[in-house]
């Protein structure tokens, strides 16, 4: 029997028969509008029980008590047993007096405001909060936002003698933390009319605290509260909750409008890790970071070394994209090249987004460079080569997921005068030559450098497509217009970076280069040599292969920076292996580098930091303090766009998906993956099995015969993509619309011989038992033929690698300098 070729709509009334619940349930009124995000998933499933958001993002109660010391019991004098639920213990009350401290553990890292019940108080209680998102931190200090203290200042709190529900300032709301310390301080108690001047304990209040003394005469004890010195002040508290108010486009932070699933439960998790990290990453504009230190040499505040706040006003609007969730609470354009791939394929919130890069251009400098973050940044005239770089591709994945071609035309003359200054920074070597040594805090970053050159490749090949979208017929961006000839000078000029005896391209033509005093092969730069497309076919294996000869125990070494493994340049490196049709590697180093972000020692189990040392070590080494290091970055969250785009293949060519293309890339990791995501336009969703052939006989064994995949795809309607598979590419035409076509792929997604066949879904589906385990569904194949599921497949053992070691005089030598002294 030939392979059918049966057109899509003779079976379609059929296939929506057969089709999972969960593909109609996505089919139903699919579009999404970004600025009304649904309130339910797009995609129902098991699949949610990885989601890390909270059901109720207004109230968030603690999961256990991690520790309690000191004066501190139960409403009825029983102690507080570490270990036991928060809930539980609370409903008891617990009561606090001086020398008390209480830590409480959440179950996810967290953000927001907190609130408390007070049963009852005596003698104007205080205590000091102290926030933490890694355990190695949590205490009475706080871990850190700031950049001159080794921790932040714990916050001051006052309760007075009042019951019923108290909140922190607004001021106050944290962005990250899992582990909250409520301490108080001990002071001493007179016994008779003894004057004590006793100094305050050190802490963060609310600026404009009254300190004045109306009795001029009168001895008092110095005291900052005020209360009676001859009595022990406390607090009974019946509840502690947090009010979230990050991710606030979404009502409910857990309707994602996209999802993934496979046989890792591993990868399951760090891509639900990653949608987490990117949603505590998106906040209210008004609740930025103040960045005291930065900012007083303009507004002159006086607030104290290490003090923290988060209301400063970052972007227009109601939500906007940021670096990090307990820092950097502003707009970085680097970030965005990860973020934003990631936001669209799981909460799709694009509004957010929109904002971030207005932000960006609106803050355009006169000479058309984009500043190297949005405000409170930029008055010093900040600047990345780089940065300003990825402000353009942040432009382009907006308009591509979204779809928001009408932005694009307001932000066009914008978008040129910047793309502009890169282009004149291109000179005879072929290379660009950076003026800023500004880029993701590594060290290095000067002359012709090879990752800015690869950026600015990458780009203009985007603006390309961009003037196509806005059908902008300049020469420039015609085919062999000034953008595509440059991109080919760029191309070339790279070529002269590469070094023979690494197989990999050094970093600039200068000190840096092959045979320079400080040969440095990058992994930034390499990694955007093979996604921009400017590494040969030729050596597209070879350099992927020595991207991942470098790896250790704990992931890809940034060696352009020492000591560091850097969660947003290995996203980098995953796209880099995939352009090098390298995907096994791709899913290799995400189980082997964010595993270790997920479940290392120190790490939040829920979010992803924004980098550590090579020996595993918690501290991220850009800075002094290992307390700095953000555990909630969204430049981490790679994984999640790059197992939609790369593994289920899912990728689209024109704004909102009007084109697309499946070329679905199973690895050797997976039995199987599905997933998809909602655009404007619909719904896009890939299946992936592994398969064999089984034919029945009279007796009850099965004979198994040939392997391959089956592929199911649904794309919405008004929508035309291809469907690809294997080295050569076999391409298939595809129509979107309200049927779910599948393909037998016969043979691995490697296999020269593979051959690629469209399956009838109309001769027959069994499904599987429940949606938990959708893969074991089988297909009538042809005649007595079935496909079923291959139990037999399993992934290979993970390799054994060596950690890496630190080079600890290259670690004091590369912290980095406070903003302020940086430019």
């Amino acid at each position: 029997m030939k392979p059918t070729t049966v057109p899509v709509a003779r079976w379609a009334s059929l296939a929506m028969f057969l089709a999972p619940s969960t593909a109609l349930a996505a089919l139903r009124p699919p579009f999404i509008d970004p600025e009304a995000l649904p309130d339910v998933s797009v995609f129902k499933g098991p699949w949610e029980r990885y989601i890390k958001a909270p059901a109720n993002k207004t109230h968030i109660v603690p999961s256990r008590i991690w520790d309690a010391e000191g004066n501190i019991t139960t409403s009825g004098f029983e102690a507080v047993e570490i270990g036991t639920a928060a809930v539980d213990t609370f409903s008891r009350g617990i009561t606090i007096g001086p020398g008390a401290v209480l830590t409480l553990e959440f179950e996810e890292n967290i953000a927001g405001r907190v609130c408390f019940d007070v049963s009852s108080a005596g003698n104007d209680p205080e205590i000091y909060l102290a926030y933490s998102e890694s355990s190695l931190y949590a205490g009475t200090q706080p871990d850190t936002t700031t950049e001159k203290l080794e921790r932040d200042l714990p916050l001051h709190f006052e309760f007075g003698d009042t019951a019923g529900t108290v909140c922190v300032g607004k001021e106050f709301i944290r962005g990250a933390f899992k582990y909250l310390t409520l301490s108080m301080p001990e002071y001493p108690v007179l016994s008779d009319d003894r004057i004590v001047e006793q100094a305050p304990p050190e802490g963060q209040a609310v600026l404009g605290d009254d300190d004045d003394n109306d009795d001029k005469n009168q001895q008092v004890l110095v005291n900052p509260s005020g209360r009676d010195p001859y009595k022990k002040p406390w607090v009974t508290l019946q509840n502690l909750w947090v009010n979230c108010t990050a991710f606030p486009s979404q009502k409910n932070g857990r309707a994602y409008s996209g999802y993934f699933h496979s046989s890792s439960s591993t990868l399951n998790r760090i891509w639900y890790a990653g949608a987490y990290t990117l949603q505590l990453s998106t906040i209210d504009p008004r609740e930025g970071s103040a960045l005291i230190d930065y900012n007083r040499d303009w507004d002159h505040n006086e607030s104290p070394t290490g003090s923290w706040y988060s209301n400063f006003t970052i972007a227009n609007g109601t939500a906007v994209t940021t670096d990090g969730a307990k820092r950097d609470r502003v707009v970085w354009p680097g970030d965005m090249s990860i973020a934003i791939p990631g936001i669209a394929v799981s909460t799709y919130d694009m509004t957010a987004v929109r904002n971030a890069l207005d932000v960006l251009f609106d803050h355009q400098y006169p000479d058309g460079s984009l500043p190297y973050a949005g405000p409170p940044l930029g008055f010093r005239g900040e600047f990345s080569d780089t940065y300003h770089l990825h402000t353009l591709l942040g432009a382009y994945n907006y308009v591509k997921f979204s779809g928001d071609v009408d932005w694009l035309a307001r932000r066009w003359p914008a978008y040129l005068k910047a793309l502009n200054v890169s282009i004149d920074k291109v000179d005879h070597t072929g290379l660009l030559h950076v003026t800023s040594g500004a880029d993701w805090l590594r060290p290095g970053m000067t002359g012709h450098n090879l990752e800015a050159s690869a950026l600015l490749s990458a780009a203009l090949d985007k603006s390309i497509r961009l003037a196509g979208w806005l059908d902008d017929d300049r020469p420039a961006a015609r085919p062999r217009g000034v953008w595509s000839g440059l991109r080919m000078t760029l191309n070339s000029g790279i070529q002269q970076l590469f070094c023979k005896d690494t197989g990999l391209y050094s970093d600039n033509i200068g000190r840096r280069s092959c045979r320079g005093p400080e040969h440095t092969d990058p992994q930034d730069g390499n990694s955007w040599a093979l996604i921009s497309g400017a590494t040969p076919r030729s050596r597209r294996a070879v350099v992927s292969g020595n991207l991942q000869s470098r790896w250790t125990k704990h992931g890809a070494p940034a060696v352009e920076f020492p000591n560091v493994i850097s969660p947003f340049v290995s996203s980098f490196e995953l796209l880099a292996h995939a352009a090098a049709d390298d995907h096994d590697a791709a899913v290799e180093l995400i189980l082997l580098e964010w595993s270790y972000l997920l479940d290392g020692p120190g790490f939040t189990n829920s979010t992803l930091a924004e980098g550590f040392m090579v020996d595993g070590g918690v501290q991220y080494p850009a800075y002094w303090s290992a307390a700095r290091n953000s555990h909630c970055h969204g430049w981490s969250s790679g994984p999640t766009s790059v197992l939609t785009s790369e593994v289920l293949g899912i990728q689209l060519l024109a704004p909102a998906g009007a084109e697309w293309t499946v070329r679905p890339h199973l690895s050797r990791w997976l039995a199987f993956a599905r997933g998809g995501f909602a655009t404007t336009k619909g719904v896009f969703e890939v299946k992936l099995t592994r398969v064999v052939a089984s034919t029945s006989s009279t007796a009850t064994h099965q004979h198994k015969r040939r392997r391959g995949q089956v592929v199911e795809i649904t794309a919405p309607e008004f929508t035309n993509g291809t469907f690809e598979w294997g080295p050569f590419s076999h391409k298939v035409d595809a129509e979107g619309g309200r049927t779910t076509t599948a393909w037998i792929a016969w043979g691995d997604e490697d296999d020269d011989a593979a051959s690629v066949e469209q399956l009838d879904i109309a001769l027959g589906r069994v499904e599987a038992p429940n949606e938990e385990e959708w893969h074991r569904q089988s297909f009538i194949y042809r005649d007595d033929t079935r496909l079923i599921f291959d139990d037999a497949w399993a992934p290979p053992p993970m390799a054994e690698r060596a950690a890496g070691e630190v080079d600890w005089d290259a670690l004091e030598a590369n912290y980095v300098k406070p903003l302020a002294e940086m430019f």
